[in-house]
Order: structure tokens, then C-alpha cells, then sequence
């Protein structure tokens, strides 16, 4: 790509966006555009929400039986007839009793037993909201089951609270609430939830008492049912959905996960499981069992970008029953943050719910980027510093990486006359001969034409690994600098009118920076070494299209990760333009002229091949 190319892709560029700009309706037209859009996204938004409601009702409560008010005109025998030993179940008032620390707060309603929504004390959305990971009638959560040939769905029950306190404070111990269904003093459904203080954990225990003949006899399993709309919290929703799905562990083996960017996903798990999380961008919905869940079906579906909603989360959970007096299931909770070091102290590998990459560049995360982001964070406040900090460092310790790369990139430079020599002396034609010919002056000076490339090659897993920590680092959710007010989203100067197709809808500045830095640094990098390109001329083409794909790629990405690869290859200009200094191609040229005229080396290998062919006799043509 010359010269005239490139301008003439940046005047169509600039075209575009010039007419774009100049045939933007006025604001009133656009005003009353919105307010009708608006309006009718509302609707069709409301109407899509309901409806994905009344289907998850639907597959929740199988016969379409549903609980009953309290009022004097129901009818007992009918009640009975559907309900059977939980008839009494069916009727009640749906109110809420809540549990917090100084995390989160749980409320949980009547009406099932159930969480009904969880906020998280010590975080708000994009829009300075309370957040909560869950809210309101569209949760589904129970236990089916078959009990004189009815179908009992728990979720669906009035469950009695045990303690007479509707709001509850975890300061110094444990407390708990617990919720029972009767079917008479000595036969219950019970709910029990323990929250310490301090934590985001929940004990949850499910206790069975008395229900060996109420409880079908054939029954050798109980299906668990959880089903929760997602709220979106975050800047960029499109961003927060595609990094939203259902992880799930392996019993005593490995992490996997659905799909994050398919609009519906789902998968029988027909093996044991030891947890099962509704994973959000930077929170997390976790269900643990004590020792493990024998079947499991899971299932996450995207909700319309209009909607408030940024998916649905759908587990079926086979939990093993055995007709006894008594049956105690137990299980944990964890609501709260994807932080790091908070999973991990958990020790269940709650901590792979964060995407650091997998192989070496989850590696490098987990080894060194986190223990060094934890430690500056411990003396510098300010985010935007801690990542300027992090990069010194960071190119400090690859420089070694990038003076070899230099020094080889001074030797092609400074043997580019007699490259150029070559090339005249083989036409086109000769193409075999012409690249003998150059391979054979490499050799005689010593030096390989891919020492360049082969540091820059070593520090592509910290690139790499960069690339995954930023967008997944909750220490990042909105912290402000400079002009980007959230680092772990993307940052805009300018709000376009319309969208750019996979570019987007607004202008990122540290994008934009970084892409120009590119640009910049393959100009001088191709300078510097200009045999390179030479002999490859389309590398030459994509260095210079890289720049613009990034501009492309970054411009909806977390800020902080623009920001850290527009200082990162500042630094690279700095040290470039700094070694050129201490470095006298003079001198390189000298000892590659000194080298030729020294003996070529042989390779151990090479000197092994002729002793072998000495021993049995073999002479070497003479020359």
C-alpha cells in the first residue's frame, strides 16, 4: 500500500463522515424521532418482557396450578383436590423478611420461600443505581416433585417465616431466617438461610421432615428449579451481554461454560456438578452444592437491547432423594463481585469465572499482572496511574527483549547497500538465486534475519494477557481519568449521530491515540528497517492496516485497555529513539564486515554429518 493509497482511504473516510454530518436531520427532527421510537420500544419492550415472564411461569408451574390470596371464598375440597397434602400451602399473604450485613442485603418473599432479590451494599450500576443481581417476580426458584400423584411446585407454595423479625442485621454472628410449608406440625418443607457477617456466601439448607408417605414412592430425584432475569449494570450493555453467561464446575475437574455470544445456548449435563453460577460481566449468581448435583440442565437465552434485562439464566437440577423420616440438603449462595482475590479465598475455584485467558496468558494474569495490580492499588489511588505505572514497569523488565530486537534490526539496516546490490544483480526471474544469494550474506555476517521478530514474538503473551485482564478487572468499574468516567468501559469524546457499522456510535479518544501511536511506530520501525520490507513488501501493507483494524476492534472495548497499549507503545517510540543514540551503525557495520572474513562456523550438528561420512571413507569434492 503506497502513499496514495493511504490518503485516498483517509478521504473517503473523511467523506463519509462530512456527509454523514451535513445530512444529519435537525434536532427537533431527531427529538421527535426518539420520543416516538422510544414510545414504541417501551411497548414492544414491555410486552416482550411479559411475555418471556408469563413463558417462564409457564414452564415453572407445568399443571398451571397457581397459589391463592387468603380471602373467605376458596374453596377447600377444590384446594385439596389440587394441592392434596399441601393444600394448605396454597393459601396466604406474600410478604418480605430481610437479611443483610454490611454486603449485601437478601430479601426474601412468602411466597415460595425463595431470595426474591439480592443488592449489593458496596456497588451501584452505570446509572448510580442500588445494584441488585436479581429483582421482582420474574425469579423462579422450587423444588418439583410428585406427591399423591400431584405435581408440587414449591415455588408456588406460602411458606411460613419461623422468626417473627422481617428485618434482620448480621453485625457480629451469624443469623439466620427460615421459611416452612406445612403439611402438619410434624410434616414440612423447610427453608433455611444462614448468613455470617462479612461475607457474600449464604448457607442454604433444604430439610425434608415427614414426608417418606407424602412424597411419592417411586421418587429417586428432585428437580431443582432456578430461573433469573439478569438486569444489565454496566456503560455498555451490547459489551456486558456478550460477557455474560453460565459457568459451571465439573465434580473434582475442570470449569467450562455456555456460549457468551450466541443469543441462546444450552447444555445436559449428564455428570456430576459441583457448582453451577448466573455470571454477569462483574458479578455473579453462584449455586454450590456440598457435595455435588448428579444431573443438570442449564440454559442462558440474550434479551432485545431494549429491554432492561440482558439475559436469562435457566438451571434444572436433579438433587437425589431416598424416602426417609428426614432429608437434609445443603447447599451455599454466593452473591457479589468477580474479584479475584475474594473467589479465591473460597477455594473452589470460583476464581475461573474471571476470563483471563487460558495457557500462558492466564498465567502471566493470575502470576503476575493481579499480584503487581494488588500492590500498586495498596499506595495509588488513582487507577488511571496505577496502569502508567504498571506499563514501566512492565517495559522495563521486556527491555532486554527490545535492545536485542533493535540491534538486529540495526544490522538488516546497516546491510541494506548490499542487499540492494544483490537485487540488481538477479533479475525477477531469478528469484531462487536472488534469495541464495542474500541467505548466504546473513550467514557470512553472522546475524539472522528473524532475530527482530523473535523478541517481539516473546512479549506477545503479555500483550495478549493485557487484552483479557482489562475488560474482566472489576478493580477497573468506574474509575474515571482523565476524560474516560469508567476504565472498564469504553470512553467517548464525540457521540455520533448514527452508527458506524463494527465500529459503533461514539468516538474513543484512547482508541483513536493508540491507533495514531501505531501508526507512528510503523513508520519509524520501517525506517529503522527498511530491508525488511523490502523483502516482504505485503508485510509492509498490513503493518500500516493493523492501526486501522485496532481503531475498528478498540473503539467499544474497556478505555483502560486502549489507554494501556497507547502508553505501552509510547514507551516503545521512547526506547527506540533512545537506543538509536547509544547505538553507532558505523561500528555494527564494522564488526559485520570483520565477521565475514572470519570462518564460517560450523553447526555441531553439520560437524557431526562429516565425521560420520570420514569413518566410512567418504571425501568431499574438491572446489
Amino acid at each position: 500500500m503506497d502513499r496514495n493509497t493511504i490518503i485516498g482511504l483517509l478521504l473517503i473516510f473523511l467523506l463519509i463522515i462530512g456527509y454523514s454530518y451535513f445530512t444529519k436531520p435537525s434536532e427537533a427532527e431527531i427529538e421527535a424521532a426518539n420520543r416516538k421510537k422510544d414510545s414504541l420500544q417501551q411497548v414492544a419492550t414491555q410486552r416482550a418482557i411479559e411475555e418471556q415472564i408469563k413463558i417462564a411461569e409457564a414452564e415453572n408451574t407445568e399443571s398451571q396450578i397457581v397459589p391463592h390470596e387468603t380471602t373467605d371464598k376458596i374453596n377447600i375440597e377444590e384446594l385439596k383436590d389440587k394441592f392434596g397434602a399441601f393444600a394448605s400451602g396454597s393459601v396466604g399473604e406474600k410478604h418480605f423478611v430481610t437479611l443483610e450485613n454490611n454486603l449485601i442485603k437478601v430479601k426474601f418473599s412468602t411466597l415460595g420461600g425463595k431470595i426474591y432479590s439480592v443488592q449489593l451494599k458496596d456497588f451501584l450500576t452505570y446509572d448510580s443505581l442500588p445494584l441488585m443481581l436479581f429483582d421482582g417476580d420474574s425469579t423462579q426458584f422450587g423444588l418439583n416433585f410428585f406427591a399423591q400423584n400431584r405435581s408440587i411446585i414449591t415455588d408456588n407454595l406460602y411458606f411460613i417465616p419461623v422468626e417473627n423479625e422481617d428485618s434482620i442485621i448480621v453485625n457480629d454472628k451469624s443469623k439466620s431466617v427460615t421459611f416452612r410449608v406445612n403439611v402438619d406440625e410434624n410434616k414440612y418443607i423447610e427453608y433455611k438461610y444462614i448468613l455470617e457477617p462479612n461475607s457474600y456466601m449464604i448457607d442454604f439448607d433444604i430439610n425434608l421432615i415427614g414426608l417418606e408417605d407424602i412424597i411419592s414412592k417411586n421418587t429417586t430425584y428432585l428437580s431443582l428449579k432456578w430461573d433469573v432475569f439478569a438486569p444489565g449494570q454496566e456503560k455498555g450493555p451490547k459489551w456486558e451481554r456478550e460477557n455474560s453467561t453460565i459457568y459451571y464446575k465439573f465434580y473434582q475437574d475442570e470449569v467450562d461454560y455456555l456460549t457468551e455470544r450466541s443469543e441462546e445456548d444450552s447444555e445436559e449435563l449428564r455428570t456430576k456438578i459441583k457448582w453451577i453460577a448466573f455470571k454477569q460481566q462483574f458479578f455473579s449468581s453462584v449455586l454450590i452444592a456440598k457435595d455435588y448435583f448428579d444431573n443438570t440442565f442449564v440454559k442462558t437465552t440474550q434479551i432485545d437491547d431494549n429491554s432492561k434485562y440482558i439475559r436469562r439464566f435457566y438451571t434444572d437440577i436433579s438433587i437425589g432423594y431416598v424416602a426417609k423420616p428426614e432429608n437434609n440438603i445443603k447447599f451455599n449462595f454466593y452473591f457479589g463481585p468477580n474479584d479475584y482475590n475474594i473467589l479465591k479465598e473460597y477455594k473452589l475455584e470460583l476464581q475461573k469465572l474471571i476470563p483471563l485467558g487460558w495457557g500462558i496468558f492466564g498465567w502471566i494474569n493470575r502470576f503476575a499482572i493481579i499480584p503487581l495490580f494488588r500492590i500498586l492499588s495498596s499506595f495509588i489511588s488513582n487507577y488511571g496511574i496505577i496502569i502508567l505505572v504498571l506499563t514501566i514497569i512492565i517495559k522495563l523488565v521486556l527491555f532486554p527483549l527490545t535492545y536485542k530486537s533493535y540491534l538486529s534490526t540495526a544490522k538488516m539496516r546497516v546491510l541494506k547497500p548490499q542487499i540492494d546490490e544483490i537485487n540488481k544483480k538477479y533479475t525477477k526471474d531469478k528469484a531462487m538465486e536472488k534469495q541464495k544469494a542474500t541467505m548466504a550474506l546473513y550467514k557470512k555476517v553472522g546475524i539472522n534475519p528473524m532475530g527482530g521478530c523473535l523478541p517481539m514474538l516473546l512479549q506477545m503473551p503479555i500483550l495478549l494477557a493485557m487484552f483479557r485482564f482489562f475488560p474482566a478487572s472489576i478493580e477497573l468499574r468506574q474509575k474515571s481519568f482523565l476524560w474516560a468516567d469508567d476504565l472498564s468501559a469504553y470512553d467517548s469524546i464525540i457521540d455520533l449521530p448514527f452508527e458506524i457499522p463494527y465500529y459503533g456510535d461514539h468516538v474513543s479518544l484512547f482508541c483513536l491515540l493508540m491507533a495514531i501511536t501505531n501508526v507512528i511506530y510503523t513508520v519509524m520501525n520501517n525506517k529503522m528497517n527498511p530491508a525488511s520490507t523490502t523483502q516482504m513488501p505485503g508485510m509492509k501493507t498490513m503493518m500500516y492496516m493493523m492501526p486501522v483494524m485496532f481503531l475498528v476492534w478498540f473503539n467499544n472495548y474497556a478505555s483502560g485497555l486502549s489507554y494501556y497499549y497507547f502508553i505501552a507503545t509510547l514507551f516503545t517510540i521512547a526506547q527506540m529513539l533512545l537506543i538509536r543514540n547509544f547505538v553507532d551503525d558505523k561500528a555494527i557495520l564494522k564488526k559485520l564486515e570483520a565477521a565475514k572474513k572470519k570462518p564460517a562456523k560450523k553447526s555441531k550438528f553439520q560437524s557431526k554429518l562429516e565425521n560420520m561420512a570420514k569413518q566410512k571413507g567418504y571425501k568431499p569434492p574438491k572446489k
